[in-house]
């Protein structure tokens, strides 16, 4: 595994962990532009993390992956845990990790810098109100989704909530955006969190790779 503690770096370390693989870690620094070196860009031509090398991939044969939700599904197929087997909860599952892909990432991510590291140089504030409120949208859409449930699919724990856990913690936490987009509105985002956060599991991939 080559990554570094993001958000998206995290969902395949949470992953590994929460599945028990065996998995070696080599920390990718992003600030130090080590994403942008030859040997990298051979594992992903994008220059993001994370990216994966599986020596026994399918058929036998290693494997290299990037993109996060790539990864995540790869690891689903591979072991047949953290997603449900039925076909349909299982497609059910996969459109929320692509609802974090599409929307709370590139959101998120977007409130994070406007808010935490370009606000005092951009004197405009309509960036950061947009992404503020598309936000706090994208927070009541998951409300919504947790209210009566333990996970984003019920009782069962998937790769749903592996894609979203770090970003909500980022949000609120390096991001610093708590009272900005009003999580504490969100009583049962702030539960889910609470529950996700608490696994042994998460707390080992959070910190991997340090």
């Amino acid at each position: 595994l080559y990554s570094f503690p993001t958000p998206n770096g995290v969902k395949v370390s949470i992953a590994l962990e929460e599945l028990g693989l065996p998995y070696e870690a080599h920390a990718v620094h992003i600030g130090k532009d080590e994403n942008s070196t030859p040997e990298f860009l051979s594992l992903n031509p994008n220059g993001k993390i994370p990216a994966m090398i599986d020596p026994d991939g399918p058929g036998g044969k290693p494997i290299g992956l990037f993109e996060s939700g790539a990864i995540l599904l790869y690891l689903t197929d591979k072991t047949g845990r953290l997603i449900p087997a039925e076909p349909a909860r299982r497609y059910e599952t996969i459109q929320w990790v692509f609802f974090q892909m599409a929307s709370i990432g590139p959101i998120f991510g977007q409130v994070g810098f406007f808010h935490k590291f370009a606000g005092r140089e951009i004197a405009d504030k309509r960036p950061l109100a947009r992404y503020r409120d598309e936000s706090r949208r994208l927070i009541g859409v998951l409300e919504t989704r947790l209210k009566g449930r333990s996970w984003i699919m019920d009782d069962d724990y998937t790769i749903g909530d592996i894609s979203m856990l770090g970003w909500v913690r980022n949000l609120i936490g390096f991001y610093e955006a708590r009272e900005l987009v009003g999580f504490d509105d969100f009583a049962h985002v702030a539960a889910w969190l609470e529950r996700g956060l608490a696994r042994p599991a998460v707390q080992r991939g959070l910190a991997i790779p340090a």
